[in-house]
């Protein structure tokens, strides 16, 4: 079911002012998705706008949505990092099971590409550098995020990583059996996990997907829209083909880069930190602001 085929009876339908919880009011609808609603709402103890996300009225007696809330609230409770959203706590009770997340200013990465086109190296590789520091963080806490993807990026300062929906543990990551995550940006072992233990790698295969779209302005791996989306070969095209090779214009040291992240088998990818370290020498060899009228000179 899509977002638009939702019927009134799955949708809470609230208007400005109307309370969610006592202290809790909404003030606008932000989006969703098949379990989910996002609502822009005001919070009476925190005295702040908040997000709220609440599971949607034809789910609140659905256990597998409580429960996938109940694990996203557990696993939020656990991170502390400026790269990734915070949380402000959950109610996991009927009849509005929700989570309460911190209110970003900024738009989506995936709004940037397309709003703006391709990203520029020095908007990219300073953005990348901050998202590995939460996949490394994530991965120094076994933790996967699963759905690394330019629609999970808001553009603040620092920017943030959103929407632990499907996020694991690394073991329980590892006893995943059937595809997780957004198709375009998932791993081939998230797509067919029986061809590797899914783990941190598979972040990192996200992250090099996020960084193709956003230098390119295409995803890496594009399939016809009347594919069969029971052939697992034309559903997810990364598990027989390589990734389409970047436009001649993007540098190689960044087309090298994103490439690696896309390797096909996990232990061939570079870890998070392995990667935040190669951006970290790009980032130096940017040219600065000018001063005094003198500029270094153009590397990229």
């Amino acid at each position: 079911m899509s977002v638009s085929d939702h019927t009134e009876d799955t949708r809470w339908g609230f208007e400005e002012g109307d309370e969610i919880v006592p202290g809790r009011f909404a003030l606008e609808k932000l989006g969703g998705g098949y379990q989910y609603e996002a609502y822009l709402a005001w919070d009476d103890h925190l005295f702040s706008l908040v997000v709220v996300k609440l599971v949607r009225p034809h789910l609140v007696e659905d256990e597998h949505a409580i429960r996938s809330l109940a694990r996203e609230a557990e696993i939020l409770e656990t991170l502390n990092h400026p790269v990734i959203v915070r949380s402000f706590g959950a109610v996991l009770e009927r009849p509005r099971p929700h989570l309460v997340l911190e209110h970003l200013e900024g738009n989506t990465l995936s709004h940037a590409i397309k709003k703006m086109g391709p990203l520029a190296p020095d908007q990219l590789l300073p953005l990348a550098y901050q998202v590995c520091s939460a996949l490394q963080y994530l991965a120094n806490m076994e933790m996967v995020h699963l759905d690394v993807k330019p629609r999970n990026i808001v553009m603040t300062a620092p920017p943030r990583l959103i929407d632990l929906s499907v996020a694991r543990s690394i073991d329980a990551a590892a006893r995943i059996t059937g595809p997780i995550g957004t198709d375009a940006y998932m791993a081939p072992e998230q797509c067919d996990p029986s061809l590797a233990a899914v783990g941190p790698a598979v972040d990192v295969f996200g992250l090099g997907a996020t960084l193709y779209h956003a230098v390119s302005g295409e995803v890496p791996f594009p399939r016809p829209k009347d594919h069969d989306a029971s052939d697992p070969a034309q559903r997810f095209p990364q598990l027989v083909e390589p990734p389409f090779p970047l436009p001649d214009e993007v540098p190689a040291q960044i087309s090298d880069l994103v490439m690696r992240c896309m390797a096909g088998p996990p232990a061939a990818r570079p870890t998070a930190a392995d990667v935040a370290a190669e951006l970290d020498a790009l980032i130096l060899e940017l040219p600065r602001r000018r001063i005094l009228g003198r500029a270094r000179p153009k590397i990229f």
